[in-house]
């Protein structure tokens, strides 16, 4: 049982309780901005959790959603759209892959790369070899194989028995990888960067490494680029930065802005066993979310955007790195890349947050006792530095507390 105290049955929430949600009711945005029912402005550098790398109402987005609505709702996979032939052939231009499969949230991404896996090894006469390495401190959703894979105490408490299928190493450790492929083993699948475990990214020679393991022993590499993807780091995908590519990649969360959009990427050998039949999903690929993909592509993909996500990434990073060296009672470390940063706190994290938000400045929690901080893209130095002045009030209090 878990250690909670039994609930209330009678008074039971009416919202199935498995978040810990703040009493906060907002009611529109704006940029990097959020307004509440009661008229409070607050900046948001949680975006949704790496969700609204535009902002809110960003109007090109906006637009090409209230278009799309007027025409053409949904038809179903049986039938063919341009938008969803359109983003499917960038996305394709724009990465690695020769195909893509459209779903609706990012587990669904990953739990369709987890089928094209198991599906290729099939087609290819190995059907033994099924089995999935995946790293400590991965978060890939809360599916029973996302948790599965996890293996996290938290995310598996209660939900036994356990897929079976995928093995853990320890995060960033090549020996204890190569010792754990088997006759097995099928693929690795890793973030580039970390999320949720602790805002950690792996360097550009660890990721060659890994697609050197992966050639050298016949395997799949299958990066979930769901949080750091779509321009985050200052490229499009984490993973360019060492000059490599996956064989296998999902994405989402930004694809879509906050609009619901997930998409597994492969290569055409990866996905041959993915034929009529093998997959399937009632909404995935509808005319909105296309419609919606491919303005965020528009702006994410003009001359400049990313190179202005980098620079502005590295003005956060010096401000982080600034309060740690200014706070070493409060926060012990800086990590992170791009505006993909966390504070490693010496208090609880979940009291900083607290505190943040009480100042009006929205961020999350990740493992390790991190504060985790992803501004949206378009977030402009001014907006960093009054958020940065809310970060040093906060601390300076937490300090002398």
């Amino acid at each position: 049982m878990d250690d909670a105290a039994p609930p209330d049955l009678n008074n039971f929430p009416v919202i199935m309780p498995t978040y810990a949600r703040a009493d906060i009711y907002f009611e529109r945005g704006e940029g990097a901005y959020l307004f509440d029912d009661k008229g409070n402005r607050y900046i948001d550098f949680l975006s949704g959790i790496a969700v609204t790398s535009l902002g809110h109402a960003h109007p090109h987005v906006t637009k090409a959603l209230k278009d799309q609505a007027e025409k053409l709702w949904i038809v179903s996979n049986i039938f063919k759209t341009h938008p969803l032939d359109r983003l499917a052939q960038r996305l394709v231009d724009l990465t690695f892959a020769d195909t893509v499969f459209f779903q609706n949230s990012g587990v669904e991404a990953w739990e369709c790369g987890i089928k094209t896996i198991r599906k290729y090894f099939s087609t290819i006469g190995q059907p033994q070899r099924y089995r999935i390495i995946s790293f400590q401190g991965c978060f890939h959703g809360r599916t029973m194989a996302a948790i599965a894979a996890s293996k996290a105490d938290k995310m598996v408490k209660g939900f036994g028995p356990i897929m079976d299928g995928f093995d853990q190493v320890a995060w960033g450790n090549l020996n204890e990888l190569r010792a754990a492929v088997t006759e097995e083993t099928a693929a690795i699948t890793v973030e580039p960067v970390l999320g949720e475990g602790g805002m950690k990214p792996l360097s550009p020679d660890f990721l060659c490494e890994l697609r050197k393991i992966c050639d050298e022993f016949g395997l799949l590499l299958y990066f979930d680029e769901i949080q750091c993807g779509m321009g985050r780091t200052g490229k499009l995908f984490a993973h360019e930065w060492a000059n490599m590519a996956p064989d296998v990649m999902c994405i989402a969360k930004a694809l879509g802005n906050g609009f619901p959009i997930g998409a597994c990427l492969a290569t055409a050998k990866a996905a041959q066993g993915m034929v009529v039949g093998t997959h399937g999903s009632t909404y995935g690929g509808n005319p909105l979310a296309m419609a919606v993909g491919n303005a965020v592509l528009d702006v994410i993909t003009a001359p400049g955007f990313l190179a202005d996500v980098k620079q502005k990434g590295d003005y956060l990073q010096q401000k982080l790195d600034d309060l740690v060296r200014r706070h070493p009672k409060v926060f012990s470390d800086r990590r992170g890349t791009g505006l993909m940063h966390g504070l490693k706190c010496v208090p609880t994290n979940t009291d900083i947050i607290k505190s943040l938000r009480q100042e009006k400045l929205l961020t999350i929690f990740a493992a390790e006792n991190v504060v985790r901080f992803l501004p949206p893209l378009i977030v402009t130095e001014a907006v960093i530095d009054e958020a940065m002045a809310i970060v040093d009030r906060v601390a300076t209090q937490s300090a002398g507390a």
